[in-house]
């Protein structure tokens, strides 16, 4: 049986040890043989940002697929809006981006949009950045195999919000429809738990975000939005969300 590389093993044992600092409780033995593969096979490093820990998964980072793209020494990328989809006047972008692993090779393909309704507060403005960055994401992970591993990736859920509130505190009841993905609902009460948000500052930003006086009236696309939308600023901009949140804090009244 052939010996594993000395340095890609000692890059796998200092993500390890740095993963299991960051989140004690949740690097299972099945993660921890993910952690093995991107660290060995790709040579991704969390101390450098190429790897994030979201939902239960590995998440390869914007830099990291740079990274892995110039170790591979890839040929070139290609990005180019797709007009026929775009409304400046409404910040609504989408972008086509081919990567080029070779001279000469047909090259991977993939697409990224963005609008006011999908990105962060902090970015809003910059809607025409955010979807040629998703575009260039896709391309790459086509490219070099990673699969689907970033936020906006994440496949899509069903139901609406609507007992949030008085499911905020409670552990996810593993409810889940028809397609065995999470409920909405449990997936946003996770995400809460998993970055210790504030559930109630959480509830306005997300009716803001909505653009509805209450979360129960948004739809459910509206909901998945924010939702995405959340756990991609939780794992690229905590400090950022954070902030964004407490935006939300009302004054507490003086009593004499």
């Amino acid at each position: 049986m052939p010996k594993e590389n000395p340095r890609k093993l000692t890059q796998f044992r200092k993500n390890l040890r740095l993963a299991r600092r960051l989140w004690p409780q949740e690097v299972s033995v099945s993660l921890t043989e993910g952690l093995r593969t991107l660290s060995t096979a790709y040579r991704l490093s969390i101390a450098a940002g190429d790897l994030q820990f979201l939902d239960g998964k590995w998440y390869v980072t914007h830099t990291g697929l740079l990274g892995l793209a110039h170790r591979n020494r890839c040929s070139g990328i290609r990005v180019q809006p797709a007009h026929q989809f775009c409304d400046p006047a409404a910040n609504r972008w989408v972008f086509k981006a081919t990567v080029y692993k070779r001279p000469g090779s047909k090259g991977f393909v993939g697409y990224g949009d963005a609008d006011p309704s999908n990105v962060s507060d902090l970015v809003r403005g910059a809607e025409m950045r955010v979807a040629e960055t998703r575009a260039v994401n896709r391309a790459l992970r086509k490219a070099y195999g990673i699969g689907l591993c970033s936020v906006e990736e994440i496949g899509t859920f069903h139901r609406s919000v609507e007992s949030f509130s008085s499911q905020q505190n409670s552990p996810t009841n593993g409810d889940v429809p028809g397609n065995g993905q999470p409920r909405l609902r449990d997936r946003l009460c996770q995400l809460i738990r998993q970055h210790r948000l504030d559930p109630s500052l959480v509830k306005s930003y997300a009716a803001d975000f909505c653009g509805t006086d209450s979360l129960r009236k948004a739809s459910r696309e509206q909901v998945e939005s924010f939702i995405n939308h959340l756990a991609e600023m939780a794992a690229e901009d905590r400090a950022g969300l954070l902030c964004q949140l407490n935006s939300y804090n009302s004054p507490q009244e003086v009593r004499s």
